[in-house]
């Protein structure tokens, strides 16, 4: 586990997701290691703590923690900041190896915005596509209406990223949906990021996501998401991010994000099992 406290280069200003790592740390302690719902205990498992980066890190520092993050353990979760953090931790653990890896976004948005310089929150799949990760080797799901341009989706399309909206994932379920899209990449890569964007969730249940909307999916859609990725043996890390404790209200959003990191570890202990 690595927090990555990274605010700078969010869109909406001024941001708080800086604090999401020290936040999540907090709130872990009033939940239970025991996932009663799937009788599993994560206690069990050899937690290693790289504790937090130094406030807003550098791409390059990202970049050099996730690598050595990953190095120690079958699957390494990052505790965001903004998405943002995607980009170079996912190029981090790539390293030259890029074509080897999928890419699979619980998000509301697509996140390939045009940008100059350091790329933001907003454009981190762009970002990592220039950097030559394969467009079809991208899964997003939870897509939202009325959140994203034309342009971005039109661009998704043409580079061949698979979208999955909120609408088609409340057609069947969370996990039909991302079996099919870990089994599609599984033909193709030999590894796989998960980016959990807190903000895919409903907006009733994430008010610390300035992204957020309504008709989002809900908290237990997202958490079922968290414990797929860790169950699934490609699945190297998964990230959460977009969480700004600022803007939260009872430590609602927090929770959401703590006890995603909770049920990734049970995928992973299930896994291990």
């Amino acid at each position: 586990m690595l927090g990555i406290p990274l605010s700078v280069t969010s869109i909406t200003q001024p941001a708080g997701a800086h604090q999401t790592p020290g936040a999540i740390r907090r709130r872990l302690a009033f939940l239970s290691t025991y996932h009663s719902e799937r009788d599993v205990d994560v206690g069990e498992l050899a937690a290693v703590d790289f504790g937090d980066l130094a406030e807003q890190p550098s791409n390059k520092e990202i970049a050099s923690a996730a690598r050595d993050v990953v190095r120690e353990a079958p699957m390494a979760v990052l505790l965001g900041g903004d998405n943002a953090v995607t980009y170079p931790a996912m190029l981090g653990m790539a390293g030259d190896g890029i074509e080897g890896w999928g890419l699979v976004t619980l998000d509301a948005h697509h996140d390939v915005r045009t940008y100059e310089g350091r790329p933001g929150n907003g454009s981190a799949v762009r970002a990592l596509i220039d950097a030559g990760l394969p467009g079809n080797q991208v899964v997003q799901v939870g897509i939202a209406g009325f959140s994203n341009s034309v342009a971005y989706r039109r661009w998704c399309d043409e580079v061949g990223i698979d979208v999955v909206t909120a609408a088609e994932v409340r057609f069947g379920t969370i996990e039909d949906v991302l079996v099919e899209a870990f089994d599609r990449l599984a033909l193709s890569v030999d590894h796989l990021y998960v980016d959990l964007d807190v903000d895919v969730v409903d907006s009733a249940y994430a008010p610390g996501c300035p992204g957020s909307r309504p008709g989002g999916l809900s908290p237990g859609e997202l958490l079922a998401a968290a414990f797929l990725a860790g169950r699934n043996p490609r699945v190297r890390a998964v990230d959460i991010v977009e969480v700004d404790p600022v803007r939260d209200v009872g430590d609602r959003t927090v929770d959401v994000a703590a006890l995603c990191l909770l049920n990734a570890a049970a995928g992973l202990h299930e896994r291990l099992r």
